[in-house]
């Protein structure tokens, strides 16, 4: 069943030059310099504090480290972050 939903979204995409984003789910990440820090389509907050921010996406979660982070805005699906950024990794879940 999995691979037929695979074939499916691979189908839109390329036909109906869909988003790859939107039809799998996946974060939009944009990062400007190493201040700003802004994701679409996640899944919810997991941790935040001064020097953390986690937060759950398809297939696991995204981690960012830094200093003196700040939510400027936070929509249930985007969230935009102040701070000095240091590290950003994607874990697996």
């Amino acid at each position: 069943m999995a691979k037929w939903h695979q074939r499916i979204r691979s189908l839109l995409i390329e036909q109906f030059s869909l988003p790859s984003d939107v039809i799998l789910e996946m974060p939009r990440i944009t990062i400007i310099g190493h201040i700003h820090f802004y994701i679409e389509n996640h899944q919810g907050l997991e941790v935040y504090s001064n020097n953390e921010l986690k937060l759950k996406v398809t297939n696991g979660h995204v981690q960012i480290k830094g200093d003196a982070f700040v939510l400027k805005m936070m929509l249930p699906k985007e969230i935009m972050l102040e701070g000095t950024i240091h590290e950003v990794k994607f874990l697996p879940d």
